[in-house]
């Protein structure tokens, strides 16, 4: 349950509007709601400013419907990650109103308005074209969070120039997340161009010594560009989490 929705139902106990035993119907699965499949967290909300996010990777098409149906109930949007094409078929059978996003790999329910909360812009910037699922997750999960986002694509070390010539938007951004594999370059390049923080996910794009992201993963971490963090191989959600939070307080 959104904090609006908690700030109007305890309004409405105050004025009388709505009576105890009610307002306690309503709240009664605060914080947690036990599914048998799962225990959905109602009350991440409230502590972390964003509902609970299903990873869809692993889980039956019946899990999910369980899961977002409990979601939907409290009348929150929803995120799901990593959702091939043929779950969002099935699910968006049951839900009429899921949009798959086929290059984020995710689906979403909005019945909510999404308030921008970022004090700044973020921009999610990718190496190369094989990139883009990554970045394209890392883009909706910032937009849902409340971000105002923008993507600069196949801008790797390869070509440098693509990267150089387009320097303003890297200056407008507050928080940059950069999406690389191979060699894992491009955010040690893109951290020495600019003052703000840079979140690096390495990508597991490239020919077989890129060992499914490692060698990405570990030219991230060792970079010599300072502000520069790294998060798992091809966790585009988990760097635009970290950034819509850093955008939040600081930028």
């Amino acid at each position: 349950m959104q904090i609006s929705a908690i700030e109007k139902l305890l309004q409405a106990v105050s004025e009388g509007e709505v009576d105890v035993p009610r307002a306690l119907e309503k709240l009664k699965h605060l914080p947690y709601e036990e599914l048998g499949c799962a225990t959905v967290d109602h009350h991440r909300h409230l502590r972390q400013g964003f509902p609970e996010v299903i990873f869809g990777q692993g889980k039956s098409v019946a899990q999910m419907e369980t899961i977002i149906s409990a979601l939907t109930a409290r009348g929150g949007n929803v995120l799901a990650t990593r959702v091939s094409a043929v779950k969002a078929k099935a699910l968006q059978a049951v839900f009429a109103d899921a949009v798959y996003h086929k290059d984020a790999r995710a689906l979403t329910i909005e019945r909510q308005p999404v308030k921008i909360r970022g004090k700044g812009k973020v921009l999610v910037v990718c190496a190369g074209t094989s990139d883009i699922k990554v970045a394209a997750e890392a883009v909706l999960t910032a937009r849902l969070m409340g971000n105002e986002v923008a993507h600069l694509y196949d801008v790797g070390v390869a070509g440098l120039h693509r990267l150089l010539a387009r320097r303003e938007l890297l200056a407008e951004a507050a928080v940059i997340i950069v999406a690389a594999g191979m060699e894992g370059a491009l955010p040690s390049v893109v951290g020495g161009l600019v003052d703000k923080p840079v979140i690096a996910v390495p990508t597991s794009v490239g020919y077989g010594a890129a060992f499914g992201g490692v060698a990405a993963l570990l030219g991230m971490l060792n970079s010599c560009a300072a502000g520069v963090t790294v998060v798992n191989i091809d966790n585009g959600f988990g760097a635009a989490y970290a950034a819509s939070l850093i955008n939040r307080v600081h930028a």
